[in-house]
């Protein structure tokens, strides 16, 4: 099945050294409509969690939307919101890393600081329960003079340790939709985007 913004057309080459212009061109303009459904993506994935509770008191789609709700009521930006709904979607997929998961899907679209405080969460959020496994509650300790430091135990203290509760006003992800497309159409800076971008613009593929 065709993805969404595909041109029908497939590159020639066997390996990449036989490559030619006209292969990075079609390449390049399907790589633009793809990205362009990344969000959707994200969204697919992040449904997973809805109904996953894994002993907790509430399933994991309501803690990271409670978690969002939270963040967004204390007027953060949208990014850092964004951030704070998909800290934990990698769940599914990265049950022993889920932190660099959600990070590695939120670099390319918020602060150093925002993505510092996603790939690291987990660490910071052992503070409220390792001691209860046997584990070092102050692990986040090793992080103690990162810039990014205090940054991520707030967001741990006022946001992630708190968003359990059955009985909070929790918005719902319509609310936040909206703004993870918003936080998700373009990477800062562009990157490889860009460089897609001006070799599909530069080098028309037929419709």
């Amino acid at each position: 099945m065709e993805q969404h913004g595909e041109s029908g057309e497939r590159a020639q080459f066997r390996s990449m050294t036989e490559g030619t212009q006209e292969d990075w061109a079609l390449i390049a303009h399907d790589y633009v409509g793809f990205a362009a459904g990344l969000p959707d993506r994200v969204m697919t994935h992040l449904k997973l969690l809805d109904g996953d509770f894994g002993g907790f008191p509430i399933d994991r789609m309501t803690h990271s939307l409670q978690t969002a709700t939270r963040a967004h009521r204390d007027g953060r930006p949208e990014s850092y919101v964004v951030m704070a709904l998909l800290h934990d979607i990698g769940d599914t997929l990265g049950s022993y890393n889920h932190p660099e998961i959600a990070a590695a899907i939120l670099h390319p679209f918020v602060s150093e600081e925002e993505h510092w405080i996603c790939r690291n969460h987990g660490a910071f959020q052992g503070y409220y329960y390792f001691h209860y496994l046997g584990a070092d509650r102050n692990v986040r300790e090793k992080y103690r003079d990162n810039p990014h430091f205090e940054a991520c135990a707030e967001f741990c203290a006022k946001y992630d340790q708190s968003s359990f509760d059955p009985d909070y006003d929790t918005l719902p992800l319509a609310f936040f939709e909206p703004m993870l497309r918003r936080v998700m159409a373009r990477p800062v800076g562009g990157g490889a985007l860009s460089a897609m971008e001006a070799t599909a613009a530069k080098h028309k593929v037929p419709a």
